[in-house]
């Protein structure tokens, strides 16, 4: 049995990667800054001992035969620092990953700014639901499986084998401070999901070409007997699939390829394939970028051998993501929900597919700018647009250096900013009334504030 140590392991991919290593046989332990939930609650069910800091005594604790060093790893750091001076074995987690779990399988990989966890978490369910047992690790917890990761499992048509499918959320961020190419460059699908492309993670990318030549680094590496499930509708992905592509491509949000047809009020709606319906979805996800995910997701299950009505009732039966318009709780008729958007346009998305499912009701929006961009202020001028249909708009300005008020400005009486946490917690609470709808956007833990939230609205 072999150990390995992972530096970095409170993120959803280390998390997740250190799940299916255990699950696989490996001891694990590992070490980060700060954990919370759900990787948190995760690794301790799984009996993984997690160090707190990055220093070097750890070392000694934990011998491991391979350090597998995430990207939240820089130089300069004490463990960093004594695992290269003496010559100790490392790798980054996606080639750990790659050269351990993936070359097994059939992978099925989702890529794209914005969709990448429920569209993954939905193939998973898919494949799930007709009986294959795919492996996954998703950067999320899929509530139909309540855990992020797991290997592939015994399929039902077929007792005496291993399921040959893994399905892989495909982040286009860096791999580590020793390899500055895409995580997904590792993975090697032979079915791929390219949701959509636009400019992010200014942090690491100087430019929307630059996220561009990594999403053509990936094309390369699909075969010519995969498949491509591109979003039609956006001339980024288009752009980049130009620079050249082996592999056959499907398109979805287009007549030539799939598309939503007619949509009921609840949200259930008919399936197209080249015009004609294919199938029918009856669920009660909100929003149009939920029905693009699912249009994504049966094309890319359909390559696996699943076909369309089958793939149609698995969604039926799909619950979401945790931290995906997840309702935390309701008190005195005011409901608080959490969600991971970071990006403007997934916070437009978050907002208006809210405001599909409740009308006229307020809706009182509260962010958190915590993402590398977003603290960098890359995307403020954009932030407005994306808050429109909030009633009101809460953002919390501790941690950031640009002037949230003025970026904001333009959301007139609806803006409230604060930096003293306690202070901004309070004047949400004093604002809401019964029948208010607070939408609470992080991908962070936002300091607990939903149980903060819940607790001073019950008061």
């Amino acid at each position: 049995m072999k150990h390995i140590h992972i530096i970095g392991i409170g993120g959803t991919f280390m998390g997740g990667l250190a799940a299916i290593a255990k699950e696989a046989g490996y001891t694990v332990s590992g070490c980060d800054a700060k954990m919370y939930p759900p990787m948190s609650t995760q690794l301790e069910a799984l009996g993984i001992d997690v160090h707190e800091g990055f220093d070097a005594a750890q070392l000694k604790q934990y011998p491991a035969d391979m350090y597998v060093i995430g990207n939240v790893a820089k130089r300069g750091m004490e463990v960093v620092e004594t695992v290269l001076n003496k010559g100790l074995p490392y790798t980054s987690g996606p080639q750990w990953l790659a050269e351990n779990v993936l070359r097994k399988y059939w992978v099925l990989a989702v890529a794209g700014t914005h969709g990448k966890t429920t569209t993954a978490s939905m193939i998973a369910w898919i494949l799930e639901y007709a009986g294959l047992a795919p492996g996954f690790l998703i950067g999320g917890v899929p509530e139909n499986f309540g855990v992020s990761a797991r290997l592939p499992g015994v399929p039902r048509q077929d007792p005496h084998s291993k399921s040959p499918f893994f399905v892989i959320e495909a982040d286009e961020y860096d791999t580590a401070f020793f390899d500055k190419r895409s995580k997904f460059v590792h993975y090697r699908p032979r079915t791929a999901v390219l949701n959509n492309l636009e400019y992010d993670h200014a942090d690491i990318f100087p430019d929307l070409a630059a996220i561009q030549t990594q999403f053509h680094h990936l094309v390369r590496t699909i075969p010519s007997d995969g498949l491509i499930a591109a979003n039609g509708c956006g001339q980024n992905l288009q752009d980049t699939l130009a620079k050249g592509c082996w592999t056959p491509v499907e398109t979805f949000g287009t007549p030539e390829g799939w598309q939503v047809g007619d949509v009921s009020d609840g949200g259930a709606f008919d399936v197209l394939f080249q015009g004609k319906k294919a199938g029918h979805i009856a669920w009660n996800l909100m929003g149009g970028h939920n029905r693009m995910n699912a249009l994504a997701a049966i094309a890319a299950a359909r390559h696996a051998g699943v076909d369309v009505q089958t793939a149609c009732e698995a969604l039926g039966a799909f619950e979401s993501v945790k931290r995906r318009m997840e309702t935390k709780g309701r008190v005195n008729g005011i409901t608080v929900y959490d969600d991971f958007a970071h990006h403007p346009t997934a916070i437009a998305a978050t907002v208006g597919g809210l405001r599909q499912r409740v009308g006229s009701a307020r809706i009182l929006a509260v962010l958190e700018p915590r993402s590398n961009t977003m603290k960098l202020g890359t995307m403020k001028t954009a932030l407005p647009a994306s808050l429109a249909e909030a009633d009101q708009v809460f953002c919390y300005a501790g941690g950031v250096d640009w002037d949230v008020a003025a970026a904001l400005a333009p959301l007139g009486n609806k803006l409230h900013v604060g930096s003293d946490f306690d202070a901004f917690v309070a004047e949400i609470a004093k604002n809401a009334r019964s029948g208010d709808h607070i939408l609470v956007m992080s991908n962070g833990g936002f300091g607990g504030i939903h149980g903060r939230m819940l607790a001073a609205l019950q008061n």
